[in-house]
């Protein structure tokens, strides 16, 4: 998956990202059990599978349901294989989903999802500003540009998108709505440009508008963090963690996880909050595609790999 790529050309064949890095992060086991929460076109998920025997299992998540059309069309005949439509931030609710050896998030948007005009992730091609990944989500991000106030909106961008123009295009969409509705990608990201210029070479001005609106419509960030809590709870103890990531709002959640929840800011005049440690250690340093990796599919370019294992209950005490 890619959460960056509305700048990038289209891709004819789906490459998963860090294949090899993925594999040897997680030890899969012939026998093990695994989770895949982003199926997305099944790189990873084929990969995983290649070195399961007939003991392993290998469970399928996605909240896309052409992805999840895609992994029943291909592995539904498969006894290794569950498939189920949902978001990885629900994995506690599915039965199958515990005693895990791995489990896998590949975070977000796919390329498929990139490269459907119809899905309105990117401006490179003019159609229904819509950006959910589950299309049975109430709404889209033309719903959400066309009922917030003005204040809500600039907050998303700012939040999501590290927009320092976040109230300028605010203000603009507001003014524009009043109009007449913003309904597509392209008038969406005319909008941006005409309010804010060109500042960056080689990127749209309207980039980081399209990743916040993206986060906010799916909340990703969210997802995320419930994600991570029920996939440690869901790993065996020594089970592991592979989480990709495409930008620093991701990792940085991420990376806090594995290091441990945060301490909350105690009151004044009282002792500051006992937090547990980590359910989680971090295997390595952070991991990133090789030069030859991105010149051969530029959209792992901003992919950061993070693994952890779950602590023995013994090392963990």
């Amino acid at each position: 998956m890619d959460g960056m790529g509305v700048m990038t050309e289209r891709a004819s064949t789906h490459i998963p990202v860090m294949r090899d890095e993925v594999l040897a992060g997680l030890a899969v086991r012939a026998d093990g059990r695994y989770f895949d929460g982003t199926f997305g076109r099944g790189g990873h998920a084929r990969a995983i599978l290649a070195h399961l025997n007939a003991q392993g299992r290998l469970l399928l998540m996605d909240r896309d349901a052409d992805a999840i059309a895609e992994a029943q069309r291909a592995f539904a005949g498969d006894p290794r294989v569950s498939i189920r439509h949902g978001n990885f931030a629900d994995a506690g609710d599915w039965n199958e989903a515990h005693d895990l050896d791995g489990a896998l998030l590949d975070l977000g948007v796919s390329s498929p999802q990139l490269d459907d005009p119809g899905r309105g992730f990117s401006f490179l091609h003019d159609a229904p500003l819509d950006m959910r990944m589950d299309r049975s989500a109430a709404e889209g991000a033309s719903d959400f540009l066309n009922s917030a106030d003005e204040r809500e909106i600039a907050d998303v961008l700012w939040r999501y998108g590290e927009e320092r123009q976040s109230r300028r295009i605010a203000r603009a969409i507001v003014e524009q709505r009043a109009q007449s509705p913003i309904r597509t990608t392209r008038e969406l990201a005319e909008l941006v440009e005409r309010n804010i210029g060109r500042r960056e070479r080689n990127k749209h001005p309207a980039t980081r508008t399209f990743q916040a609106l993206r986060i906010h419509v799916n909340d990703e960030l969210g997802s995320l963090q419930r994600g991570l809590r029920a996939l440690t709870a869901a790993l065996k103890p020594g089970g592991r963690l592979a989480v990709i990531s495409f930008h620093s709002l991701e990792d940085r959640i991420v990376k806090n996880f594995i290091r441990g929840e945060q301490p909350v800011r105690a009151r004044r005049g009282l002792p500051p909050p006992q937090t547990a440690p980590s359910p989680l250690r971090a295997i390595g340093r952070a991991q990133f595609p090789s030069e030859a990796e991105i010149a051969a599919n530029p959209r792992a370019r901003s992919a950061v790999l993070r693994i952890a294992e779950k602590i023995l209950p013994e090392a963990g005490g």
